[in-house]
């Protein structure tokens, strides 16, 4: 095949990538209404970049395992009635569209890879509305010094003047179930493999917050850790039970403050 050729088929591989990653067009679940107490609900944003090795959007990141899995758990180790999640095709969960009132139907809220999100005015608001009026959020697994600086450049959209504070050790959220006194790096699965917990520049794991005014969480940030991969692969040989044990009790802990702050 002639180069020419090469490169006009990249170019259209590029242009359908980019057009099955727009999460406009992959909103299906937005708009379901709840069925339980609690169902696992995945954030959608734009990304100033979109394309993974496997073609989809970053938001969607670990999808539908990590929840098919991390429901499995909840329901396990707590007294939450939580919907399951298919691992096939994601049934169960929610994908929320900020750009939808829907988001006001679920107490907590997952973004992934968040290194590169972007918010537009209107997803800012809705977003710092959602949080004030009694909302959680977790990001999850994003690494290092640029793309903390551009997830703080996204996040100060939502609060301007509303600092981020390391979570102290005493925090309500580190003791609502399991108390967490582990502060232990939790790796994406590649990572671990390569014989390393860390990516990029992001050596130390870092547990970081936003607070309201009556000193509630409403932002938890992992940041420089992975804990949508240790539940993805909580049945994986090789991946460290350990790991995703503490990742299964970090989150039960956001979730069960969640409901009930």
């Amino acid at each position: 095949m002639r180069k020419s050729t090469l490169i006009f088929a990249g170019l259209l591989l590029v242009l359908a990538v980019s057009v099955m990653s727009d999460p406009a067009k992959e909103t299906a679940s937005t708009t379901a209404a709840p069925t339980t107490e609690f169902h696992f609900a995945r954030l959608i944003y734009q990304a100033s970049y979109y394309a993974r090795w496997w073609g989809g959007p970053s938001w969607m990141t670990d999808a539908p395992d990590a929840e098919h899995h991390f429901m499995q758990g909840l329901s396990r180790l707590s007294r939450v009635a939580g919907a399951p999640v298919n691992r096939f095709d994601g049934d169960g969960g929610r994908t929320i569209n900020l750009h939808d009132d829907s988001v006001f139907d679920y107490p907590w809220l997952y973004a992934v890879e968040v290194g590169g999100w972007t918010l537009d005015d209107i997803e800012a608001a809705k977003l710092r509305e959602y949080l004030l009026r009694g909302g959680f959020l977790m990001v999850d697994d994003f690494h290092g010094t640029e793309e903390w600086a551009r997830f703080v450049e996204t996040l100060k959209s939502v609060f301007p003047d509303r600092p981020i504070l390391e979570i102290p050790d005493q925090d309500e959220v580190m003791h609502v179930l399991y108390d967490l006194d582990q502060k232990i790096q939790i790796p994406g699965i590649y990572t671990y493999f390569r014989g390393q917990t860390w990516e990029e520049d992001g050596y130390v794991p870092h547990w970081r917050g936003i607070y309201d005014d009556d000193g509630r969480l409403m932002v938890v940030i992992n940041f420089n850790m992975d804990l949508g991969d240790a539940w993805e692969h909580a049945d994986t040989p090789g991946y460290p039970e350990p790991m995703t044990a503490l990742a299964y009790r970090f989150a039960v802990n956001y979730v069960i403050y969640s409901m009930t702050h």
